[in-house]
């Protein structure tokens, strides 16, 4: 077990080595595996980017992202411009069905709203609009509404993906699914494996929502 300040001390120096993040302009504090990122960034990626980078760090249990967008001015759009550019993505990202989703711009903030078929197309779609110039944050409020599959079977293409991917750990981890509802419990050794055993849920048809209660254990 890492002591917090270890676990700050990793966190840092994989921010150092993450080549699109200026880790000069971002303090981390950690407590207990919680890992807390504050700061100023040029762009809303360079922030995403800084909690992925966190994430993937050995004892890190969870990431409080307090990382704020401070765009230069060579960065400044309207509201406006901004929704053109986010309609535009959406529409030549073939995974996105975007007459199925609406964009909503206030402040540089975008809001995703609508209805899929995928979790993946939900991905895609934040994928698409995340990059722009002049987004300060972003909202994916996206619904995912698949067609109505058996509850057995979802379960049973859960567990086959989470042996595929993660053998180690896969009967470690125990799926419940109902009404396309599904929770995630048991326990893995990294962050990164949680994170993987709920994108497998996700990629199940059928899938509405996944509640992930895994316990990382060190």
């Amino acid at each position: 077990m890492k002591t917090d300040l270890q676990l700050q001390r990793d966190v840092l120096e994989e921010l150092k080595f993450e080549p699109s993040i200026r880790e000069a302009e971002i303090g981390v504090a950690a407590k207990d595996g919680v890992v807390t990122l504050t700061g100023f960034v040029d762009t809303y990626v360079e922030r995403f980017s800084a909690e992925r980078t966190a994430e993937r760090v050995g004892g890190v249990r969870a990431v409080a992202d307090e990382i704020k967008v401070k765009l230069p001015g060579t960065h400044q759009r309207t509201d406006t411009e901004i929704a053109h550019a986010a309609v535009n993505a959406l529409r030549w990202d073939v995974q996105v069905p975007d007459d199925r989703i609406k964009t909503y711009v206030d402040d540089g903030w975008i809001v995703l709203e609508g209805e899929v078929d995928w979790q993946y197309q939900k991905w895609a779609a934040e994928d698409a609009v995340r990059k722009l110039t002049g987004v300060k944050g972003l909202s994916n409020l996206i619904a995912v509404k698949p067609k109505k599959v058996s509850t057995f079977e979802v379960g049973q293409k859960i567990k086959d993906s989470l042996r595929r991917h993660a053998e180690r750990d896969a009967d470690k981890v125990t799926i419940e699914a109902k009404d396309g509802r599904v929770t995630l419990r048991g326990s893995v050794s990294s962050f990164t494996e949680r994170k993987d055993a709920e994108r497998a849920a996700w990629q199940a048809q059928g899938v509405t929502s996944v509640d992930d209660q895994i316990a990382v254990m060190y």
